[in-house]
């Protein structure tokens, strides 16, 4: 019977296992160090948070397992012989595969900071940093403030947990607007005053230069790069960004670049060997996706599509038009299609953009400037639709087609405020033209749901 080893049992891993199981009877074994069960990485938070259970993180009961024959083995992965065919244990145990899938996710990046490895330093990504922090950030007695280096999707989850401890937090950003090498300077702006607004000591165009260590080997404080301040802390959070998890790899033939390189079909260089999730690298990007992309849904994009290949049904790895979703503390995020930072606008592309005037909701739609293609929109605080997004970007549809039917794509219950009129009247009024927006039809939207 062919054997399937999988590294890694994060949402590539096992959906991958999930789907071969289901259309074969290979054996199947998923490995782990980091924890025996799969869950869901970004439920973390919540757990910390005191809004569930670790056990709760679970999407599967621990008998799903042997139920459907999927053999789990928890160890660190030291080695891969390929023309062997086994891997190397840490503790000298090896194991024989057929067909080898590498899922191993990624780590948290670090950049040599003096004191990076210190007690009470840690990223917030694996199981192992959630218990890191319960030790040594159980409240605001045991850790009576905190500095979060990094000013990405994690920093600033890792900051609403702190402070729902009541924690102090500190947090680090070298930009000079949070996160706007992704998002156009409205947005950012608003999610400056947003976190200033929790509380939270937003330090932008601020660098790490030392964690400071106190007698014991834990931290004691952090040393500002540009002006040699020094912040007394508890904990230091280091977000800034991931990489590819694959050190284990360096001597293993497997070809490399930051993560692990894989052609459409998700093949490495070595036959039968192959990579997917966070640690793959596509050899040329996708469109103007990245080619390492460290994102939940692609994850199992990846980990469905391989297991029709595995399965002796060929099938190249297609995401389809980008997306994605997040909370910035109160305010929802969606994003379809392409919004560039004014870092990364392309010239043929503007954007419509539309605040209110008072609350915390604000949209840019990114079109073609000479064709009126739609070609991206970014929502802060009003709910999208996701399907009907992706079907006008398949379509093609123009800027004026997405809002004269803009009320369709809201997703916020029948009795919330709508405010597509308004936001398309911006519109007429900048670019002198007449759109009449449709009502929003619940009959419509429920006989689809």
């Amino acid at each position: 019977m062919e054997h399937i080893v999988i590294i890694g049992n994060g949402i590539s891993g096992v959906t991958a296992a999930r789907h071969i199981r289901k259309n074969s009877n290979k054996k199947i074994t998923i490995v782990s160090a980091e924890s025996k069960y799969f869950f869901s990485r970004t439920a973390l938070m919540y757990v910390y948070m005191g809004h569930m259970k670790f056990e709760h993180t679970q999407p599967y009961e621990n008998w799903f397992w042997e139920k459907n024959n999927i053999l789990l083995k928890q160890g660190f992965v030291s080695n891969i012989l390929p023309h062997k065919k086994q891997l190397e244990f840490r503790n000298g145990e090896i194991l024989s595969f057929d067909k080898l899938i590498i899922a191993t996710g990624s780590k948290p990046n670090k950049f040599g900071w003096p004191g990076q490895d210190l007690d009470g330093v840690m990223g917030m990504y694996h199981k192992q940093d959630l218990e890191k922090l319960e030790k040594y950030a159980p409240d605001n007695k045991a850790c009576n403030s905190a500095v979060i280096v990094g000013g990405g999707l994690i920093g600033i989850e890792l900051a609403e947990m702190l402070r729902s401890r009541k924690i102090p937090v500190t947090f680090l950003v070298r930009e000079d607007s949070f996160w706007n090498g992704v998002l156009p300077a409205q947005e950012s702006e608003m999610i400056n005053n947003h976190i200033k607004e929790h509380h939270i000591d937003l330090r932008l165009n601020t660098n790490l230069k030392e964690i400071k260590s106190d007698e014991n080997g834990r931290v004691k404080s952090v040393i500002i790069e540009e002006t040699g301040e020094e912040i007394f802390c508890n904990v230091v959070g280091l977000t800034a960004g991931v990489t590819p998890n694959i050190d284990f790899l360096k001597e293993s033939g497997i070809e490399l670049g930051r993560g692990v390189k894989v052609n459409r079909f998700l093949e490495t260089n070595i036959k039968d060997i192959y990579a997917i999730g966070d640690c793959a690298e596509q050899h040329k990007a996708i469109g103007q996706r990245r080619n390492i992309e460290a994102v939940w849904y692609t994850g199992r994009m990846m980990g469905e599509t391989l297991a029709q290949t595995i399965c002796s049904n060929k099938t190249e790895y297609k995401p389809g038009h980008w997306f994605n979703s997040a909370k910035f503390l109160d305010i929802e995020y969606q994003t379809y299609g392409w919004v560039f930072s004014e870092i990364g606008k392309k010239e043929n592309e503007t954007y419509f953009q539309w605040q209110h005037s008072k609350e915390q909701k604000c949209i840019t739609i990114s079109f073609d400037k000479n064709t009126n293609q739609f070609l991206g929109i970014n929502t802060f605080g009003i709910r999208m639709r996701h399907d009907i997004f992706n079907k006008w970007l398949t379509e093609n549809q123009t800027i004026d087609h997405v809002l004269e039917h803009l009320a369709d794509a809201n997703f916020d219950p029948e009795f919330y405020k709508l405010y597509e009129s308004e936001i398309v009247e911006k519109f007429n009024k900048e670019n002198n033209t007449s759109i009449q927006t449709k009502k929003k039809s619940w009959k419509r939207i429920f006989s689809k749901a």
